[in-house]
């Protein structure tokens, strides 16, 4: 038996999970009253992992993002998961757009983040970053244990997941 521990920190989003949010979210859209008469849609765009919102005015956008967010949120998808472009204004008709992002794996500035906050721990682990990542391995489990607790407390701007523990 290796006499070393070790789990890995990583950022996923379950797709099929988001597929069924945006699905819940269409069908929400289609029957609210508000929306009668509308140019609101919505677009997943699972290989891009993009979710495209168009609408005629700023009302109805927030409202397409309030209901995506409920989805989400309903099915254990993070909000931290989802990025929020820029709103774009001028599209043909007057309408308005923004694309949401899902973000999987851990950005790199991300990672040196959370490798750096793990050895200010002072807690005897070893952090390494591995691509999308982050490796912990130590001795002992009891200070694995205390690094993914102290993460838990820590807001990163990224839905963490521990995985792998051994």
């Amino acid at each position: 038996m290796s006499k070393d521990h070790s789990f890995d920190i990583v950022s996923e989003v379950n797709l099929q999970e988001v597929d069924n949010a945006v699905q819940q979210a269409k069908k929400e859209l289609a029957q609210r009253f508000d929306f009668k008469g509308s140019q609101s849609s919505m677009d997943w765009d699972r290989t891009a992992k993009t979710i495209t919102l168009k609408t005629e005015n700023e009302y109805r956008l927030k409202a397409l993002v309030d209901m995506i967010q409920t989805k989400c949120v309903k099915r254990n998808i993070s909000l931290k998961s989802l990025q929020w472009g820029k709103i774009e204004t001028g599209m043909v008709g007057g309408s308005i757009k923004q694309v949401v992002t899902l973000q999987s794996g851990i950005p790199s500035e991300k990672a040196k983040e959370i490798s750096k906050a793990i050895r200010d721990m002072k807690i005897k682990v070893q952090p390494q970053i591995q691509g999308e990542q982050v490796r912990v391995q130590g001795p002992k489990i009891d200070d694995l244990q205390a690094v993914m607790s102290a993460l838990r407390q820590m807001n990163f701007d990224v839905d963490l997941q521990f995985v792998n523990f051994r």
